[in-house]
């Protein structure tokens, strides 16, 4: 992937990262952290925000990738 592929890419994801950002009042990268280590387990309860949860799981970790490969 070329260099101005990736950074659209990334523009897009940390986008789609803005709205989970501020649904949930919390950074990426916090709730990354809180998941991760099993902070956020009861989440499970609760259908919507199980789904939201992976998707932003998801996105989080693609853009992570992205910002790896750019370096």
């Amino acid at each position: 992937m070329e260099t101005h592929e990736l950074v659209i890419e990334m523009k897009l994801l940390e986008r789609r990262l803005t709205l989970y950002e501020e649904k949930y009042g919390v950074l990426s990268e916090d709730f990354y952290k809180a998941l991760s280590s099993g902070e956020l387990a009861r989440y499970d309860e609760y259908d919507e925000t199980r789904a939201d949860f992976s998707r932003w799981k998801g996105v989080y970790e693609t853009w992570l990738r992205r910002n790896a490969s750019l370096q």
